[in-house]
């Protein structure tokens, strides 16, 4: 055997046992890229922050004048925090796509949307927020603005979900939390709008009044399908939220095994059933 050619064919046969482990490790994290995609495009929540924000605007019609005085001091104060509540999901949703990344194939530049978190949270004692929800969400974007900014150089999607999960726990704690705000005064808001109906109606019978009472009730009828809608909104987005937080607390207990079939065998059962909860949020 020519002596010559054993380090040629030792690197050879180097190169060739890394690549090939390289190429099994991209592909064994492909469920938590899809759980990473699926939880940033969940959706729901975004819309039902504005649904929060504008109740004033849907109830004012049907309000007395003592309680427009009421709900005008309160329309204040949700549109003084809905930057805060949306801010929350800004920065879960750029988590999950950073960590996509490290978990992909292709890189992408995600520097831009550091800018869209903004200066960090008002702490506004109208808000509800506690300072526990203020110190993760300063922690998570310290760690995006970390990760990102030195594009990902000598970073994993292990130390992404291990430095990562704490925050991201409790800023999901956090959205839970707001969405069962935002459902409270949903009902606030239905009992308002439906209560005016089912007090005026009854007393308006009289003939002379017998389009106007077609009119009331068909609207009547309107709002209380809209409401219907709306609260399975909430119980779906309330199950997606939920999903995700147990998903990425799956993900931070098996950090030594994420290549394992186990894991990766739970981890698409969440993606499955956040893509049938988002389609849900799309009907």
């Amino acid at each position: 055997m020519d002596l010559r050619r054993i380090p040629l064919l030792f690197v050879l046969g180097v190169a060739l046992l890394l690549g090939g482990c390289a190429g099994t490790g991209q592909v064994s994290l492909a469920e938590v890229r899809e759980f990473a995609d699926a939880s940033a495009r969940l959706g729901g929540y975004g819309e039902l922050s504005r649904r929060y924000r504008d109740t004033y605007e849907r109830e004012q019609p049907y309000l007395s004048p003592a309680a427009d005085r009421i709900a005008k001091e309160n329309d204040a104060r949700r549109r003084a925090v809905y930057d805060d509540f949306v801010s929350i999901q800004k920065s879960v949703v750029l988590y999950m796509q950073t960590l996509s990344v490290l978990a992909g194939d292709v890189r992408y530049d995600l520097s831009d949307r550091i800018d869209d978190l903004g200066n960090g949270l008002k702490a506004n004692t109208e808000s509800s927020l506690q300072q526990r929800h203020i110190a993760a969400y300063t922690g998570l974007t310290r760690l995006l603005t970390r990760v990102i900014a030195s594009n990902y150089q000598n970073r994993s999607v292990e130390t992404m979900v291990r430095d990562g999960d704490a925050d991201v726990q409790v800023l999901l704690d956090a959205m839970i939390a707001l969405t069962r705000l935002y459902a409270k005064t949903n009902e606030n808001e239905k009992k308002t709008v439906l209560g005016i109906f089912d007090v005026e109606i009854p007393f308006s019978a009289k003939n002379a009044d017998r389009m106007l009472v077609t009119l009331a009730k068909v609207h009547y009828l309107n709002k209380s399908t809209e409401y219907r809608l709306v609260d399975k909104r909430y119980d779906v987005a309330l199950q997606g939220l939920t999903k995700v937080a147990l998903g990425h607390q799956k993900m931070r207990e098996h950090l030594n095994d994420l290549r394992s079939d186990e894991f990766r065998k739970q981890l698409a059962a969440y993606v499955r059933d956040l893509r049938n909860l988002r389609d849900a949020l799309s009907e």
